[in-house]
């Protein structure tokens, strides 16, 4: 097994474990806003959104870049490849989406949401779309 291999496998999972939290932050989201504030509830969401985004999804997302950079310097011949160029450009949506996040950690935190948790419903479903297509350019590669 080359390293590139290996450098493929740990990107594959960092990508998993942010795309677990991109998914899971959201929905906490969708409960927490449904609780009320300074209640025990409201209370244990924060810290749950707190760790998760620590934790688990800012690591994962540093490993995530990382590795897939690191993928590109092995393999240069692929930043003239149409379809990584689009999933780069998703990834940078997804980035930006997670920064979104993190700021809503945080607005909750200091019990500032505004956002209903309808609106969190919606929002849970950017990281699906943008999984959907990243893979279908990584797999398909129509470009």
């Amino acid at each position: 097994m080359s390293p590139y291999q290996w450098i493929l496998a740990l990107h594959v999972i960092a990508t998993i474990a942010w795309m677990a939290g991109l998914f899971y932050l959201p929905r906490l989201f969708v409960y927490h806003a449904m609780s009320a504030p300074g209640s025990e509830q409201s209370e244990t969401f924060k810290l749950m959104e707190r760790r998760l985004l620590r934790v688990i999804m800012d690591p994962a997302m540093i490993a995530s870049w990382l590795f897939g950079l690191w993928l590109l310097a092995l393999n240069p011949a692929l930043r003239e490849q149409g379809y990584l160029q689009a999933k780069t450009a998703l990834v940078v949506l997804m980035t930006v989406y997670h920064f979104y996040l993190a700021r809503a950690v945080r607005l909750f935190a200091a019990g500032k949401n505004t956002r209903s948790h309808v609106y969190w419903r919606v929002m849970n479903e950017v990281p699906t779309l943008l999984m959907i297509a990243i893979i279908i350019l990584v797999i398909v590669k129509p470009f």
